[in-house]
């Protein structure tokens, strides 16, 4: 049975590597003294500040994303012990050892924990997720939300891009365009703004494309990964009743 932080004197992490995009990965262990209250982000830290591995031998530094530490940028995304979480968030006294660490596998690997998610940008571009404006001077306070809808827009408006529901969901791989929960999301968040609504049918119209949301495969996994607890597979349902009413009034217009 494996030892947890809090019940040992150093922590034991397996990382996996990769050199550059083009190389294989691998894994190489680690060893750090224990300190309490540590997370993996200060882990990964000690272990730049000290690069030798668990045979003592010097190493490259591992490489990783992270900007914020307070989970709220979401570029600390990797998989921990099987399960794709922030790195800010896991903290060691909670973690089983031998720590794994793992790149998301979604995502084409730079280098060995940091990933290309230029997938979900081009996902949030195709559906046009942001609100255009006419000019920048002041437009004034603009349409107000009625507070229900206010209250789970805000909700939805928590997403960090960081990719955790891509990898969590089995519809997300290398052989699908599939754009993925986070997007269609964003999607009915947009439209439900009085100034977004302007753009409602546009995106629609995006997620009736191949690779929209008829890609979903109704997992659920997304909405239990989100480490924010967004309402994914709401979203997902609410924006098929869109396009499914979006699809009959085009139609009837013929």
């Amino acid at each position: 049975m494996s030892q947890t932080a809090a019940a040992s004197k150093s922590v034991k992490f397996i990382i996996t590597r990769q050199d550059n995009p083009e190389t294989k990965s691998y894994t190489e262990e680690f060893e750090i003294p224990y300190r309490p209250g540590m997370n993996v982000i200060s882990a990964l830290m000690e272990i730049q500040r000290n690069p030798k591995n668990a045979q003592g031998q010097t190493t490259a530094p591992v490489c990783w994303d992270s900007n914020c530490l307070e989970e709220v940028c979401g570029a600390c995304s990797m998989v921990i012990n099987g399960k794709p979480r922030q790195a800010c968030a896991a903290l060691i006294d909670k973690l089983e050892q031998p720590i794994r660490i793992q790149p998301m596998k979604t995502f084409p690997v730079v280098r060995d924990l940091v990933i290309d998610r230029s997938r979900m940008f081009t996902a949030l571009k195709r559906v046009k997720a942001w609100i255009p404006i006419d000019g920048t001077y002041d437009l004034g306070p603009g349409p107000k939300m009625a507070e229900k809808k206010r209250q789970w827009a805000y909700e939805l408006s928590k997403c960090m891009t960081c990719g955790v529901c891509l990898e969590a969901c089995p519809n997300v791989n290398e052989k699908t365009d599939f754009i993925g929960p986070a997007a269609i999301s964003q999607v009915r968040l947009f439209n439900a703004h009085p100034t977004g609504e302007m753009n409602k049918e546009e995106r629609l119209e995006a997620l009736m494309q191949d690779g929209g949301i008829e890609g979903c495969g109704n997992s659920q996994n997304c909405v239990r990964s989100c480490p924010k607890g967004i309402p994914l597979t709401t979203s997902i349902a609410e924006m098929n009743k869109d396009t499914t009413k979006h699809l009959f009034k085009r139609w009837l217009s013929v």
